[in-house]
């Protein structure tokens, strides 16, 4: 590490701490201002820290691995998380999440299914989901950013008790940037996590540029072209991935067919599947919902979605794209020598890059921007999970009437809690990595179906949403036991075989009995209290099967109008989702100097752009608040 690196490093680390404590005195006045800020934030600043929330470190290492390996192709990969629910987000969920006017995701619930039995079943749920995906994130990030650290920073941190190791080098190092990034978020709450996530995202914009003009300018194009196959840079595909390395990478076609991608229609197939039901479902109850809320308008919750989007996937895949063509061009050899070349081996490109193909200055500004990333997706969990905690627990079921100060206080507490229980979580992560897997893995499994239903069917009440949660969390946890023990089952069993498949074709199945679990807890009870109902759709007014709901309404206000905007909606998605991903190619074709495909890219996103500005954002304009 030159000097000049590690000064940028510090800098950046002063100037985190200093922005978030000066800005924290605003976080005091109560919880509406401690976890949203008190709905006074800006939409642009909320969009630039909702981006920055995304732009992760671990996630990054694996787009850059993917990219490496299957070309352009890989902007579909992306589908399996899937990405296009932000897309859907901005196009109409912001607006119907935003018109509720709550604090977190299961106190939405409520509005929805009442304060009965029922609706604080489904309440609980959400909530006990959204503080266990917090914990289980932070462990994921006290393991991931140690072992990032100790990859690119030279020093040995091991501290030693004895003859014993008290703290191993990327335990000391995680324990330290955590504790930083606690400080602010903890005593600034939605303030400082806001502001010093617009720092971290202009940090991390400029170190994407500067990576992706020194990859410019330093590598030819003679030299991309000699090792990228024409296949590399296309879109295009079949039933079948064919492996497109030859001479001595072929050691890259080995590690395609193992990953199992190799009947890549089937994939895209189910990604499609999965990503409109997922997307229809909205935001999980974390950071992402936490910004809708806390815009100061409905108008502007659209806004800030439509401007995430628009300000996250150029600078991100500059970056990538700039790690990939230093790597393609530097690494390649390298990793073509690798007997076994695995998917682990992919993921140390990042650091390898960093380590020694970046110049000095820029490769300080690199981990500063991604050390911000860390920080900010670390810091926005901080802020989401307590809020449930304080407020739809501690609150709701313990001390409903206390002073705005005690409620702040009582976030400070739990947001140290939440810190404390994932960095242990994180001391163990060797012998917990399974446990986090499933929690993650199975609760977002069985998030998808109920969550979809609670949208367009108003007879689905509280309890079907409580079952169908639970059923799909249960078949989402028997695939994973499936998978954590498939090297011990006899080959040639039907539980061998069902555990080799990919959990991407299990979807199906998981949405079919998350799907009759929904059926059968609302049919099987009474339906949600109509007065309730008849709130919930005159404020958020969502389209679907809500005719017996709009015709007492009608009966009541003659001048209520119907939402038939299901058809435009759609429409405005699939371009959304072209629009989206014309943002992803086009610094990946850009970076590759694959000049006509990148401008042919450029078209497409003028062109969605211009399409979407007439059906979306000038009837966005028109909306009230």
């Amino acid at each position: 590490m030159n000097s000049i690196d590690i000064a940028i490093i510090i800098i950046y680390i002063a100037l985190t701490l200093g922005v978030g404590i000066w800005i924290s005195k605003k976080a005091s006045k109560g919880l509406d201002s401690y976890f949203l800020g008190g709905n006074s934030i800006k939409w642009y600043y909320l969009g630039l820290s909702n981006g920055s929330g995304m732009f992760d470190v671990s996630g990054t290492a694996w787009m850059v691995g993917i990219l490496f390996l299957y070309g352009a192709k890989s902007f579909m990969f992306m589908w399996i998380w899937p990405i296009w629910n932000q897309i859907f987000i901005m196009i109409f969920l912001a607006a119907w999440i935003r018109r509720s006017n709550i604090m977190t995701g299961s106190e939405w619930i409520l509005t929805r299914f009442g304060d009965d039995k029922a609706g604080r079943a489904s309440h609980l749920i959400v909530a006990i989901f959204a503080i266990i995906a917090s914990v289980g994130f932070i462990a994921y990030f006290f393991e991931g950013v140690g072992k990032f650290m100790t990859i690119i920073l030279p020093w040995d941190l091991t501290i030693s008790l004895g003859n014993g190791t008290l703290l191993t080098s990327e335990q000391s190092y995680a324990l330290i940037i955590i504790f930083l990034t606690t400080i602010y978020t903890i005593k600034g709450g939605m303030f400082s996590v806001v502001a010093t996530e617009v720092l971290q995202y202009i940090i991390m914009v400029l170190a994407g540029v500067l990576v992706a003009v020194y990859a410019f300018f330093t590598i030819s194009d003679a030299q991309i072209t000699s090792i990228i196959p024409a296949e590399w840079n296309s879109i295009l595909f079949g039933w079948e991935l064919e492996g497109f390395w030859d001479g001595k990478l072929q050691a890259f076609n080995d590690l395609i067919d193992s990953q199992g991608y190799k009947m890549f229609g089937a994939f895209i197939g189910m990604s499609l599947f999965k990503g409109f039901f997922a997307s229809i479902a909205g935001p999980t109850p974390s950071y992402d919902m936490q910004r809708i809320l806390s815009t100061r308008s409905v108008k502007e919750a659209a806004y800030m979605s439509g401007f995430t989007n628009l300000i996250l996937f150029i600078p991100r895949y500059l970056l990538i794209g700039g790690i990939v063509v230093i790597g393609l061009v530097f690494l390649t050899p390298e990793m073509s020598t690798l007997s076994g070349v695995g998917s682990n081996d992919l993921e140390i490109i990042l650091p390898k890059v960093i380590n020694f193909h970046v110049p000095v200055g820029v490769k300080g500004l690199l981990l500063a921007g991604l050390l911000a990333a860390f920080m900010s997706t670390f810091s926005a969990f901080v802020n989401s999970g307590p809020a449930y905690i304080v407020n739809d627990i501690y609150k709701k079921y313990f001390k409903p009437e206390a002073s705005a100060k005690h409620y702040v206080k009582a976030s400070h507490l739990a947001s140290f809690t939440i810190v404390i229980i994932g960095v242990f979580m994180g001391f163990f992560a060797e012998s917990i990595n399974s446990l986090t897997l499933w929690i993650t893995s199975a609760l977002y499994g069985g998030y998808v179906a109920a969550n979809f239903l609670k949208w367009v069917w108003w007879r689905f009440n509280g309890w079907g949403y409580f079952w169908g949660m639970l059923s799909g969390l249960i078949i989402a946890t028997l695939q994973y036991l499936l998978d954590l023990n498939k090297t011990n089952f006899e080959v040639d069993t039907w539980l061998y075989d069902l555990a080799q498949i990919p959990p991407i074709y299990v979807f199906p199945i998981l949405f079919f009995v998350s799907l009759l679990g929904s059926f059968l807890g609302t049919w099987l009870t009474p339906a949600t209290n109509m007065e309730t109902l008849k709130s919930f759709y005159n404020n958020v007014r969502p389209w679907g099967w809500w005719h017996p709901v709009y015709k007492a309404l009608k009966n009541e206000d003659g001048t209520i109008t119907k939402n038939n905007n299901f058809i435009s909606d759609m429409i405005n998605c699939v371009i959304g989702i072209v629009w989206q991903s014309s943002m992803i190619l086009l610094p990946i074709y850009f970076m590759v100097r694959a000049y006509p495909k990148a401008l042919w890219t450029l078209m497409v996103f003028v062109i969605t752009s211009v399409i979407l500005k007439f059906t979306w954002l000038d009837k966005v304009k028109k909306y009230k608040n």
